[in-house]
């Protein structure tokens, strides 16, 4: 998360007075078997901007904590955190106590019986502790962690704590003048630093293309680095870190690999290890790793929105691996559409993909009003989360509806509401909810409601509602009961399924050609009849193609990828996919 002197002082400066209310699933909802990007929280209103008079609700910097078998996620200036028992419903919890400037990009971990909790500071801060997280209540770990030097830090902290040395570490760091630093804790003095702090990771933009700062890295600033992790596997130590900046699509996370918790560290030659430029999501820079129940790993990511501030971000989890030479990788592929929730260990990279496909993507709609021109309808069906429908009015009764041209199988949906114009700075309001109707119709004059959830008072800006049983229908209709905001205003109502059809032809004549600027390449492929767009796939082995850029079928079928490593051949490939599945991989090319 990017910062600047003057935002740190007044974010220092502030008071939180928010007291949100409690977003618990109804008693009687039947357990989702399936999730999609961005999660489906109470994200909330972020009252840091209240002196700009800017209302939006906004996830970042996200911790997810496995303790006891159950899951608590923690992201900046909420107020709180959230408890669940399965990554797919979540409960709002309201601490007992909190920072007085609220917590910004916090560190947590869990040792036993005890989740530790520390924010970002520039200042002395104490760390919390608490062995009941459900209840909210936290107690001072120790009163101040001492004083760094001017700009040092603690900044995007991490906590880590090595099972095998039995020994504590704290790495941190966010700027793009000094670099992700590091230092062992004392266990016996309440974790106060033990030792000097030590530098460990500088961005190398000249030698690593993905570190170039701006969208699709065609930017000269220089970039930050920021959301230090640390995650032990098979004996190395993976010290992760975000870049090149929040608010363009190529925010990602990366690692450097060492043999002890304080280095020395190599880069690693495959990062990015999660990244996201295209697609409805775009972004994956600033979050943990953290192992499930079953054993799998995740990653987390902040992807952008940008609506009302370039800061504003959803967030996202995606699965992340080891391979068998170590290569540390997240399942970024379709990233955005539903996914299986685990119920075991994962054995294939793709296995918790449903294959529920977009069946929504540029289809046309109707809306009951639009404020203005540059509103329409027509905007929820764009996979892009800064154009956004706004009706007339926040009333009842307000409707849209989307034609998906033919019957097809339809499994999910996902609204996605926009803060547009909304004058809201405290998420405990007691208008703050959201309340729908969906109904299907095969006809578009006989409709079937689908979904009715007028008896939650849950706010739910990126509701996914994943039917009990899948349905046929051509139209869509989404009817609005109550939001909190002066306007409806929702971005993209996204609609997953099947059309019924045939998976499209495998992309042919794949060119792939590396610039004399080795971080750059160039992809050609010709287009394929049918095809909703393209998966362009490359990595650093032709069985290590874990990278991901999603490319829709009305945009040229030539891409530039700028996230290249000097002095590393790659591998490239395509897939083609539409509404009814996904082609096979071309033939892969390997580019020196």
């Amino acid at each position: 998360m990017k910062k600047n002197l003057l935002f740190l002082v007044l974010f220092s400066a502030t008071v939180c007075a928010q007291s949100p209310q409690l977003n618990i699933p109804a008693a009687n909802a039947a357990p989702k078997k399936t999730y999609c990007n961005p999660m489906d929280i109470n994200y909330q209103y972020n009252w840091e901007q209240v002196n700009d008079k800017i209302s939006y609700r906004s996830g970042a910097d996200p911790v997810i904590i496995n303790h006891q078998g159950e899951y608590y996620l923690f992201h900046t200036i909420q107020g709180g955190y959230w408890h669940s028992k399965d990554l797919s419903d979540w409960r709002y919890v309201k601490p007992s106590r909190w920072p007085m400037e609220d917590m910004c990009a916090p560190a947590a971990w869990s040792k036993d019986d005890t989740l530790f909790l520390f924010q970002s500071t520039f200042q002395q801060r104490p760390i919390f502790y608490t062995t009941t997280p459900k209840t909210g209540k936290l107690e001072f770990y120790n009163r101040w962690l001492p004083q760094l030097p001017k700009d040092v830090g603690p900044w995007d902290p991490a906590l880590f704590y090595d099972e095998d040395l039995k020994e504590w570490y704290m790495y941190w760091g966010s700027s793009n003048t000094y670099p992700l630093f590091g230092s062992q804790l004392d266990k016996d003095k309440k974790l106060s630093y033990k030792g000097d702090y030590k530098p460990f990771i500088y961005l190398d933009p000249k030698n690593h293309g993905w570190e170039r700062f701006g969208q699709d890295h065609k930017s000269d600033i220089t970039p930050f680095t920021e959301g230090a992790w640390m995650t032990k596997h098979n004996g190395k130590y993976y010290l992760q870190y975000g870049a090149p900046g929040t608010e363009y699509n190529v925010y990602a996370n990366g690692t450097y690999v060492g043999d002890h918790p304080l280095g020395p560290f190599t880069y690693a030659p495959y990062n990015p290890i999660s990244y996201k430029p295209g697609g409805f999501m775009q972004g994956m820079g600033h979050g943990c790793t953290f192992k499930d129940n079953f054993g799998n790993y995740w990653n987390m990511g902040t992807p952008w929105i940008a609506v009302n501030w370039n800061f504003e971000r959803r967030i996202e989890m995606v699965p992340t691996d080891f391979d068998s030479d170590g290569q540390m990788h997240s399942i970024t592929r379709f990233a955005d559409f539903p996914h299986r929730l685990p119920t075991k260990k994962w054995t294939s990279k793709d296995e918790l993909f449903t294959g529920w496909m977009l069946l929504s993507y540029k289809k046309p709609t109707l809306s009951s009003s639009q404020k203005e021109e540059k509103f329409g309808s027509s905007l929820v069906t764009d996979e892009n989360p800064r154009t956004f429908w706004v009706a007339n009015t926040n009333k009842k009764g307000e409707w849209l509806t989307i034609d998906l041209e033919k019957a097809c199988t339809v499994n999910a949906l996902q609204i996605n509401y926009t803060d547009y114009k909304s004058d809201i700075y405290d998420s405990a309001l007691p208008k703050v909810y959201i309340q729908y109707k969906i109904y299907s119709s095969l006809d578009g004059k006989n409709w079937t409601k689908i979904e009715d959830n007028s008896n939650e008072k849950r706010d739910r800006p990126n509701a996914y509602i994943e039917l009990p049983k899948a349905i046929k229908a051509r139209y869509i209709k989404f009817e609005n009961i109550h939001v909190p905001m002066p306007n409806l205003a929702i971005s993209d109502i996204r609609i997953f399924g099947n059309g019924g059809g045939k998976a499209p032809q495998t992309p042919k004549n794949l060119e792939a050609k590396r610039d004399t600027d080795e971080r750059n390449a160039f992809v050609k492929w010709d287009k394929v009849e049918g095809a909703v767009g393209y998966n362009i796939l490359w990595g650093i082995a032709p069985d290590k193609l874990y990278q991901t850029y999603q490319i829709w079928a009305d945009e040229p079928n030539e891409k530039e990828i700028r996230a290249l490593n000097v002095g590393v051949k790659y591998y490239f490939a395509i897939e083609a996919f539409n509404e009814n599945g996904v082609s096979g991989v071309s033939e892969v090319m390997g580019v020196d």
